[in-house]
């Protein structure tokens, strides 16, 4: 009986849950920062493949549906940014109704827009850090300095904080790892039993023993087939979310197919089921997202289903679509070509620091250790540090493989490397004086990086947009009806979403007559990228000529911008001494904005901007050295974002 109650107790396992409060102001530090709100803006991805697509179709607003979601050839699901975006923007517009009326708070601004997805987003971002920890409390690992260091980590403030594909994947990844963990764990419990038990059975004189033992023996609760659904489930989600979880999701797979693998009591038969029960109980969740993002890109209508006229043509499989997409060279060329040791040299230590550095040195050793046949100094193949290592080591390696690589798509590894080397910041008992000081120099580096890069990319990289969209929302309604012309250049697009267009796809009926119509657009959003500076004023010129003709022709009151880094003020003001009909003035300038498309160059010692914007008063008309510190603070004077009104020259007749 003592037996059966240690099995069960070990099977049965249970955390404690106490996690230190350091982890909890960390986590209060993480909401906080999303709160403020993150002004920083990373990438376009961060709103046009989620956010801004599901604001679109809950709001019915006039929203910027990019290539990725063109019913012709759509190559993402709609299915999982639906269930993790659509809950907090559906509560806006549900409670925006009862603010506006009640405390006389909109809840359709750019700050609340911005802040309340997010804010969710930041919640569900905690699943990671329960991963973690239930991993690392089960397999009686260190759990209190590890969340330490994996919440200080700027992936999880910043990132993971963000409306990112990849930050799903990283949840989805995370909860792979720890229910494959704990089926593990549970596996070697009840294998060590089971053989254990085995023994004892043929070691057994009486027949009164041998059925004591074999009812043990029938007590053990199955474990080969642990959690296959909800594994199933998950790697299924992950794939539709993005394609490139199969490589996160392989290593995990192929250590819970092979647990046990090589004991008395477990054989490649029940390794042949694992494998067709995963493939079985995933296929209802293939189902599924097919057909929903069938019947969302219009593939597939009820009266299809209705008229029984259902053909392969009704159904579109999104993932499909992504690597078809991507397998074609020219499109990669489109979005950019990168060499294939990016990850490895560069984007590895750009999110992980000192972490990815100690993994880089171990993983090392161990390739080491194999090619010399030191295989008993290598983790054993079947244990959490294996799958650990393989988690790091295989989504890296097969990600490299593509010649397109951004940082964001390896930020999942900041889980398995956390518990792998996120301890190793901390000195033991055992440590000599010196490992003590170099482990506590590392930690140093660590909070030190990682609070440069959350300021960096949370509040400064491309940081001028956000508060020039929530002045542009401000403007554009209190002031109804004016055609509001913006035009942007070598920054990112401006999230359409945020500005509470009203859709101009929407039809109207009017009640009076019958008739119906649809609203003309008032807003007009020009995104020309890095287009050089020549061929932006002739747009500029096109967009004032029209302006100005619907203005004197049916009195359409206009307002005109071009918003530009204040690195390119040279240029636009050579620029525009060519078009003497344009009035261009300085109407504001958003501080800090860092746009690596247009980096300021360091001045010389007799830039004439420098003179004229350091206040250097009367000497601004003539010569001046300019000392160092001036120059540095021109310099950095130049990270931002300025908007520019643009309108006809006084006394000067546009012809149109």
């Amino acid at each position: 009986m003592f037996l059966k109650t240690q099995i069960f107790k070990a099977i049965s396992f249970k955390n404690p849950v106490k996690l230190p409060l350091s982890y909890w102001i960390l986590v209060f530090i993480r909401f906080a920062l999303t709160l403020i709100p993150q002004r920083g803006y990373i990438h376009p991805d961060e709103f046009f493949q989620n956010v801004e697509v599901i604001s679109g179709d809950i709001f019915t607003i006039d929203v910027a549906r990019t290539w990725e979601f063109n019913p012709k050839f759509p190559v993402r699901n709609i299915f999982v940014p639906k269930i993790i975006l659509g809950p907090p923007i559906h509560l806006i517009r549900i409670l925006n109704p009862y603010t506006k009326n009640l405390i006389n708070i909109d809840l359709k601004t750019p700050y609340y827009l911005l802040t309340l997805p997010r804010l969710f987003i930041c919640f569900l971002s905690l699943i990671n850090d329960y991963c973690l920890y239930r991993v690392c409390a089960m397999y009686g690992q260190n759990f209190r300095n590890r969340l330490n260091i994996f919440a200080t980590s700027y992936v999880i403030l910043v990132y993971c904080c963000r409306s990112f594909s990849n930050a799903f994947e990283m949840i989805f990844f995370s909860i792979l790892l720890f229910l494959v963990a704990e089926c593990m764990y549970k596996s070697d419990v009840a294998i060590y039993h089971r053989e254990f038990l085995n023994e004892k059975y043929k070691q057994a004189k009486t027949l009164v023993e041998k059925v004591k033992i074999f009812k043990l023996i029938t007590h053990l609760p199955d474990h080969s087939l642990n959690h296959v659904i909800f594994i199933a489930t998950i790697v299924v989600m992950g794939i539709f979310n993005r394609p490139t979880f199969i490589g996160f999701a392989f290593p995990p797979i192929f250590f819970w197919l092979h647990r046990g693998l090589g004991s008395k009591v477990v054989g490649f038969k029940d390794f042949h089921y694992r494998i067709f029960l995963l493939i079985l109980c995933g296929i209802p969740t293939v189902l599924l997202l097919i057909l929903v993002d069938s019947a969302y890109y219009g593939y597939l209508t009820m009266a299809d289903i209705e008229s029984l006229k259902v053909s392969w043509d009704n159904w579109v499989v999104t993932p499909l679509n992504f690597v078809r997409y991507n397998s074609d060279m020219r499109n990669l060329i489109e979005h950019g070509l990168h060499p294939r040791w990016l990850h490895l040299a560069v984007n590895v230590p750009l999110l992980f620091n000192v972490i990815g550095l100690m993994a880089f040195f171990t993983i090392t050793i161990h390739i080491y250790r194999f090619v010399r046949g030191q295989y008993s100094k290598l983790p054993r193949i079947q244990s959490i540090t294996g799958l650990m290592i393989f988690s790091t080591i295989i989504p890296v390696g097969i990600l490299s493989l593509f010649p397109h690589q951004e940082a964001r798509f390896i930020i999942p590894v900041l889980v398995p490397l956390v518990f792998l080397y996120g301890n190793n910041l901390y000195p033991n008992d055992s440590d000599a004086q010196r490992i003590k000081l170099l482990k506590k120099v590392l930690r140093i580096v660590w909070y030190i990086l990682n609070i440069v890069l959350t300021l960096f990319f949370g509040f400064i990289h491309q940081g001028g947009i956000y508060p020039f969209v929530s002045n542009l929302h401000r403007e554009i309604k209190s002031s109804y009806g004016v055609h509001t012309h913006v035009i942007t250049t070598h920054s990112y697009s401006i999230p359409t979403f945020l500005l509470q267009l009203e859709s101009t796809n929407t039809i109207y009926k009017d009640k009076s007559s019958g008739h119906t119509y649809k609203l003309a657009p008032t807003t007009f959003l020009n995104k020309y990228g890095s287009m050089p500076m020549e061929n932006i004023f002739i747009k500029v010129d096109e967009v004032l000529t029209n302006a100005e003709k619907l203005l004197h022709k049916y009195e359409r009151q206009y307002r005109f911008y071009l918003v530009s880094p204040c690195s390119l003020e040279h240029k636009i003001s050579h620029e525009s001494s060519k078009y003497p009909q344009i009035d261009l003035r300085e109407d504001f300038s958003y501080y800090p904005h860092f746009c690596s498309e247009a980096l300021p160059e360091f001045p010389t010692r007799h830039d004439q901007f420098c003179s004229e914007h350091n206040m250097l008063g009367a000497n601004a008309s003539r010569a001046v050295d300019l000392t160092m510190y001036q120059r540095i603070s021109c310099y950095f004077k130049r990270f931002c974002l300025r908007v520019y009104r643009i309108s006809p020259a006084t006394n000067f007749v546009i012809d149109y």
